[in-house]
């Protein structure tokens, strides 16, 4: 049961990447928006931020148009 982190890198490292391309496109998108319709910018930025995942896919379901 001891797995060694090298092991774990070849899924580990794609899902980092996605995840990062996913916020720095979502910040970039929250940041050049000027009207939200569920929450304001600071909000979605932290959920941006904290949520890893979900929370850029949150911003581009809930907020683009």
């Amino acid at each position: 049961m001891n797995t060694d982190i090298t092991e774990l890198l070849p899924f580990l490292i794609p899902l980092i990447l996605l995840q990062a391309v996913l916020m720095i496109t979502a910040l970039v998108m929250i940041i050049r928006q000027r009207e939200f319709k569920y929450l304001n910018k600071p909000f979605w930025i932290l959920i941006a931020v904290f949520l890893n995942l979900l929370g850029p896919v949150l911003y581009f379901v809930l907020e683009r148009r």
